[in-house]
């Protein structure tokens, strides 16, 4: 991070398609957003206006290729400058389309920030790739805002890799389909202004009674 950068770096994951809706690993697969993601993704370009304000400039938009990225940049009334092949979801391999409990009977304990993923990524990988948006990234915000529009396990390396983190300590920031986060600095310094917002928290319905 330059040493007085003037933007702030927009993270917006993707809306829901079936397949995250359904905990199913998406990466290659171009799936389209379901209504309730078209939805979420014009509310998230409602929040991105309030969080901006409405005087700034209007920041630089990169976008994955994937349609449920690009769709959903459009739908948050974003103008994309750049389509990345760097922002594209963790490539998951043979894993590609099942879920966590799927995979765990095959490969127990199983999951894509301790484990292996057969023909897919390994996190050294996706933080290699994700450096190089960062990198790009910097020069950017040296003069303006900018926004990522992207997905939930790439989204999150890119958060780690912000902070200085290796790419599994991204384990730790939740980053919901439609959700948007931000990163700032303070004096330079790489911070977490906002995570997950509105998240799940808003969106989600009560637990029901016996859930514990």
């Amino acid at each position: 991070m330059s040493d007085s950068p003037v933007g702030r770096l927009y993270l917006l994951r993707h809306g829901e398609t079936e397949w995250s809706r359904d905990g199913r690993h998406t990466s290659r697969t171009d799936l389209p957003l379901t209504e309730a993601g078209e939805a979420a993704a014009r509310t998230a370009g409602r929040l991105l206006v309030t969080l901006r304000g409405a005087d700034l400039p209007a920041p630089e938009v990169w976008t994955s290729p994937r349609r449920r990225a690009v769709d959903t940049a459009r739908l948050a009334g974003l103008e994309p400058s750049t389509t990345r092949e760097d922002l594209v979801e963790w490539d998951y391999g043979a894993y590609e389309g099942r879920t966590t409990p799927e995979i765990r009977e095959d490969d127990p304990g199983w999951t894509v920030w301790t484990h292996p993923s057969p023909g897919g990524e390994t996190a050294p990988e996706v933080a290699e790739r994700l450096d190089h948006v960062i990198a790009d990234a910097e020069r950017v915000l040296a003069e303006r805002d900018l926004v990522i529009v992207g997905h939930g396990h790439a989204g999150r390396v890119l958060i780690a890799r912000y902070l200085g983190l290796d790419a599994p300590a991204g384990v730790g920031f939740a980053f919901d389909a439609a959700s948007v986060t931000v990163l700032g600095h303070e004096r330079g310094v790489p911070r977490i202004d906002l995570l997950n917002a509105p998240g799940g928290l808003v969106a989600a319905p009560p637990p029901p009674a016996d859930r514990y």
